[in-house]
């Protein structure tokens, strides 16, 4: 099977639909005459690359660090028969940074932002037999304002940063939809009244079409709700039980230890031959902070995560397949951790499906700049509401995090602009999603935020358990970094910590770094015992993130080598993490 032909946009699936992966004609534009001369009228290019994998990687078939920030890329498709008649959209899960589309020579799409989807009709620029498209794809490598999360304007990679992305990196896809069709919906479940809110917003509306919604609801294959009603405007709302006693609530809500999901099908028809379907699903799940608790379903939950660069030594940002994101998820879960924090990253919505079937938790975290500007601002807020708006359904999503350790807002310590800008996101992202908890920055600096998160790569359990075990010392700048911002303090809100440990353990002989070391299998059990239990016995401390799942490149903590073997024993790291 060519690489991840499972459906790409797996919370939201048609049958009628065809992956473009595989291999394309590529070239680099370093010289920037791609436009003059007309690349994107049938233009003949010199190498080939396996899409959806980024020219720095091996598994596109080029593998070069070189810089190279202009690309282009072409290829020829014939459209299904199953497509007649219908509208056709073209679909790009993720190009870095910025990209032009055309089809047939015809411009249909520019698009900023190199960690969100993007789509397109294209109908009408279809023809009969052979159809092409030609994509342009643009990166800043050495643009710091960049919102590039742990992609390096070096050439190679050092310290915490690594190999960068240009171009397409996900899944390109076409699909196929009636006339009008049902474009999205938002589901908001309401674990406290036992019902699930439902916004769906219809394409292609016109008043007067004389369209029907069913929307079929069943939990372990029997039927919950069925409902059906007339569309008279574009968007339409429901709210729809789902339960009627105690004993079913908990039975069907949905925990990482109880991963339960709600099937949804919806049927959008109306004159004419529409005949939309789509497939679906949501958990019925609350996560909130109740009398200075992180609770999760009305339960106070610890959080044992880890954190996640989503790296992969063949594929850099782009997993190898979909059976390798799903062992990712195995892995973290096996490990005993219940949830993850996917760092700098929007990772790939498949890897979001296997958290939720599975269950783990997930933090929805951007993808910074390292410095700040008025146009780093214009950037990141636009990709930053595409990325809550894509992920807001999945129920493994409990927190988002716009900025890390004062990424892209380096002075926001003191200066009050980018202040403004960390409290802006803050409210910008709870307009988007009042469901769920918002970091304003992760680990330290914060200004408003719904959990204080702190780093603390101390290595002495004596130090940490001391230090989390009154309020003072903890928010006593542990890093040597402030908390709080100026003119920002506590508030009762819970503690989490949320990067910690970082043990260097190499198990292959290599070279590399972590923020403290371990010299031998014993003595990295040790270490990572110490840091753990006191964690864990911190009065203060309702939840951690270890640093961190995998080792990446020249950083070698990882609990797993880049290939995902355990470096110890998978019980004995679970034993550790969990205490048990």
């Amino acid at each position: 099977m060519p690489y991840r032909e499972e459906y790409p946009r797996p919370q939201f699936v048609r049958d009628n639909w065809l992956s473009l992966n595989g291999t394309w004609d590529f070239d680099f534009d370093d010289e920037q005459v791609g436009d003059t001369a007309k690349w994107y009228q049938n233009p003949t290019l010199s190498q080939k690359i396996e899409v959806p994998f980024c020219f720095q990687s091996e598994l596109s078939g080029i593998g070069t660090n070189d810089f190279h920030d202009t690309v282009w890329y072409k290829r020829t498709f014939t459209i299904p028969a199953s497509f007649e008649g219908q509208r056709v959209h073209l679909h790009f899960g993720a190009v870095d940074y910025e990209a032009w589309v055309w089809v047939n020579g015809v411009f249909v799409k520019h698009h900023q932002g190199g960690h969100t989807p993007f789509s397109a009709e294209i109908t009408g620029q279809l023809k009969a037999g052979e159809n092409e498209i030609v994509v342009k794809a643009q990166d800043y490598s050495l643009d710091l304002s960049l919102p590039r999360g742990k992609q390096f304007w070096k050439q190679k990679s050092a310290a915490i940063f690594y190999t960068r992305t240009t171009g397409i990196w996900q899944t390109v896809w076409l699909e196929a939809t009636p006339p009008v069709y049902l474009e999205r919906v938002v589901f908001t479940p309401d674990v406290d009244r036992g019902e699930i809110g439902i916004r769906a917003f219809i394409g292609g509306f016109k008043p007067g079409q004389n369209l029907r919604l069913r929307t079929r609801i069943t939990f372990e294959g029997e039927l919950v709700s069925e409902d059906e009603y007339s569309v008279v405007r574009d968007e339409e709302s429901r709210s729809i039980r789902l339960y009627t006693t105690a004993s079913e609530a908990h039975e069907r809500w949905w925990f990482p230890e109880h991963p339960h999901l709600f099937e949804v099908e919806f049927n959008l028809t109306g004159e004419g031959g529409i005949n939309d379907k789509v497939e679906s699903y949501f958990g019925l799940r609350k996560v909130s902070v109740e009398n200075g608790k992180v609770c999760l379903n009305n339960r106070p939950y610890y959080m044992r995560l880890v954190l996640d660069q989503g790296y992969f030594p063949e594929g850099v940002l782009t997993a190898p397949s979909d059976e390798a994101l799903k062992k990712d998820v195995e892995l973290t879960k096996a490990m005993g951790f219940n949830g993850a924090r996917k760092h700098q990253k929007m990772e790939d919505p498949r890897y979001l499906y296997w958290c939720d079937r599975l269950g783990l938790l997930l933090w929805g975290e951007a993808a910074n700049a390292y410095t700040y500007s008025v146009e780093y601002a214009r950037r990141f807020v636009p990709e930053w509401m595409d990325a809550v708006a894509r992920d807001i359904n999945h129920p493994c999503v409990v927190a988002w995090v716009p900025l890390n350790e004062s990424w892209g807002v380096p002075n926001v310590l003191v200066d009050k602009q980018q202040q403004d800008h960390a409290l802006s996101l803050y409210y910008l992202t709870k307009s988007l999603d009042p469901s769920r908890p918002v970091i304003s920055n992760d680990g330290w600096e914060h200004v408003k935020s719904d959990f204080t998160t702190i780093h603390d790569y101390e290595g002495r359990g004596e130090v940490l358990l001391k230090r989390y075990s009154n309020l003072e010392s903890a928010l006593d700048a542990p890093q040597k970094k402030e908390v709080y911002a100026e003119g920002y303090s506590y508030n009762g809100e819970p503690i989490l910590i949320t990067e910690f440990g970082g043990i260097f353990f190499s198990t292959t002989g290599g070279e590399g770094w972590g923020y403290t070391g371990a010299d031998s299998e014993g003595d990295f059990i040790k270490r990572l015992t110490a840091v753990f239990q006191a964690l864990r016995d911190a009065p203060l401390v309702q939840g951690f993130c270890y640093t961190q799942f995998t080792d990446v490149e020249q950083e070698m903590n990882g609990l797993l080598t880049p290939d995902r073997e355990p470096k110890i024993p998978l019980d004995v790291i679970k034993k550790i993490v969990t205490g048990r």
